[in-house]
């Protein structure tokens, strides 16, 4: 039988350790700031979504590629992909924007939807996505809540 040499043995338990805190990165904070419709094609509607990302961490987070998803009442609402690339800092922030669809299949599901009772003063929503950044950069993001839309006034 062989003998491992230490050199090896030391570069193995390197390697171990290595990957082993490779993954211990605290979740990014994304929230929406901010919509500004665009021009759309025929009957879908396009905004620009303003998203203020925050990266707890030490190290900056180098994306190349955003994509992301928003539902509303349960219910896929707009989707968006950006090619633009970019650095958030270290304990830092940066607002991207990213160009978004909404079908008019999904402008109908939601009409259907609230027309069938659903209660409109408490709508949840969903935003999920991912900041591309190759094989082992890619970082994903969601936020979830409660859009409280408050009942009009009745005036005299």
């Amino acid at each position: 039988m062989r003998a491992v040499s230490p050199v090896a043995l030391l570069l193995a338990l390197l390697l171990l350790t290595g990957c082993a805190g490779f993954g211990q990165r605290d979740p990014l904070q994304v929230d929406l700031v901010g919509m500004e419709p665009i021009h759309g094609e025929g009957m879908e509607m396009r905004f620009n979504l303003k998203l203020r990302v925050q990266n707890p961490n030490e190290s900056a987070i180098h994306y190349s590629g955003i994509a992301l998803e928003l539902d509303l009442n349960d219910l896929p609402l707009a989707s968006g992909v950006s090619s633009q690339d970019g650095t958030v800092e270290g304990f830092g922030e940066k607002l991207i924007e990213v160009p978004v669809t909404i079908s008019a299949f999904s402008v109908l599901r939601q009409t259907w939807n609230l027309a069938g009772g659903s209660p409109i003063q408490n709508v949840p929503y969903a935003l999920r996505g991912k900041l591309g950044g190759g094989f082992w950069g890619t970082r994903r993001f969601s936020d979830a809540g409660v859009l409280s839309i408050p009942e009009p006034i009745d005036t005299p």
